[in-house]
């Protein structure tokens, strides 16, 4: 009996260099960056004052006003970009069987504003001052449920947290679910807002960010030998996963297919990878041992990439275990240096690239790189400063996450 298949038929993001997966990706293949001076917060006392900030974002514009305000921003972006992808994908939800529809979304750190406006109002108010509506705003699996309330869906609805890898986790086991039967469709990705006082303190105290403060565009520099950290970073990615043959049925426009899922774990160091990058390199091989593919195969990896020195060289170091000879034929290019790192919600957006790939045959650039660090090997093909035409026919999407943990998702085209 052949396996139920799964297809991507709705996009949607929201990201500091784009509010839709067609203008992100447009930007993208432009070389801009979305990355400047960080203005929600008074930056002075920090070390780093630049982000991933979505700017001016409009909330109203998916959300009615009142519903917002019982959401934490990293609630709204996700609601915000499944209103979009919903829209891309023509489902009409009041037709179908909501216990057939869910919603899984990942989120490496959730609704950390409200925390801390919360434990303001505790330390300046009173305990009795703190809103009623705190829990239901920073508790992580907000945001899948709060998705799920605005479509009336009935089907699994969970939050995925691994810190970074949390939206590839997400989407994974999205797609696991309907490839066992147990859903139709699923609403999934991964969505994050910690560009906050403490949440860039805390990075900027485990000393992961760069420092590039009088060149915030060329602050994240993936591969770059003169590399210094990540740049923090904010938004939301949510895909439409589907099955098949009701997909065909009704006629979707369907991005790409998803062919493979893997998984693992370095069980090393809390923050630090295998140097040798093993573990990511399992997660990899059970992907495309999942999607029953050769590594001849993939044409591109959208690489983690974060621009750290210890992620950068374990991760060149997995595509060449995994790929062999071919890891100098494909493309690898990491997108975070123009949209900086979303944490839990990298993984989606960097699907949603990966999908936009294979649909306008264009691989985005990894900006910045204007030297290749030896000892991720310059003879592999990042695509460095500017995008390339060419045919993608298979994806593949790494994540890593503090914790060592490991996700892989290959898709392919139709």
């Amino acid at each position: 009996m052949s396996r139920r298949r799964v297809v991507i038929t709705g996009l949607g993001c929201i990201t500091a260099l784009g509010e839709t997966a067609g203008v992100l990706f447009e930007a993208l293949c432009q070389g801009k960056s979305g990355i400047a001076t960080i203005e929600s917060f008074d930056t002075t006392a920090y070390p780093v004052h630049f982000g991933g900030e979505v700017k001016q974002f409009d909330v109203t514009k998916y959300i009615e006003i009142r519903e917002s305000k019982r959401m934490d921003r990293f609630s709204q972006f996700a609601v915000a970009a499944a209103s979009q992808a919903v829209t891309d994908s023509g489902l009409d939800f009041s037709k179908e069987d909501p216990y057939r529809i869910g919603a899984i979304v990942g989120t490496g750190i959730g609704g950390i504003k409200e925390i801390e406006e919360q434990h303001l109002v505790l330390l300046n108010k009173a305990p009795m001052r703190i809103s009623p509506f705190t829990v239901p705003r920073l508790m992580a699996n907000a945001a899948a449920g709060n998705i799920a309330i605005r479509y009336g869906l009935r089907g699994p609805n969970f939050c995925v947290s691994s810190a970074c890898a949390s939206s590839n986790h997400a989407i994974g086991e999205a797609f696991c679910n309907i490839v066992a039967g147990r859903s139709d469709v699923i609403l999934t990705g991964g969505t994050e807002a910690a560009v906050t006082p403490l949440g860039l303190a805390s990075f900027c105290a485990a000393r992961s960010l760069s420092l590039r403060n009088d060149s915030p565009t060329q602050a994240s520099r993936p591969f770059d030998r003169d590399r210094d950290g990540f740049v923090l970073a904010e938004g939301a990615g949510i895909l439409v996963l589907e099955e098949y043959e009701r997909a065909k049925k009704r006629g979707a426009v369907i991005y790409a297919e998803v062919l493979g899922y893997g998984a693992t774990d370095d069980g090393n160091h809390i923050t630090a990878p295998l140097p040798d990058g093993a573990g990511a390199a399992k997660a990899m091989e059970f992907a495309l041992k999942d999607a029953q593919l050769s590594p001849e195969k993939v044409d591109y990896v959208n690489a983690h990439g974060t621009g750290t020195e210890l992620n950068d060289i374990a991760e060149s170091s997995a595509i060449r275990a995994v790929l062999g000879p071919h890891a100098y034929k494909v493309m690898v290019s990491s997108t975070k240096g123009a949209h900086g790192h979303l944490l839990g919600a990298s993984a989606a957006i960097e699907l949603v690239i990966c999908a936009e790939v294979i649909k306008n045959s264009i691989v985005p650039p990894t900006i910045n790189l204007d030297n290749v660090d030896e000892r991720c090997d310059p003879k592999m093909d990042f695509v460095p400063l500017k995008a390339k035409e060419r045919k993608v026919g298979v994806t593949m999407s790494n994540s890593f996450g503090f914790g060592g943990h490991n996700a892989c998702v290959v898709i392919g085209k139709i």
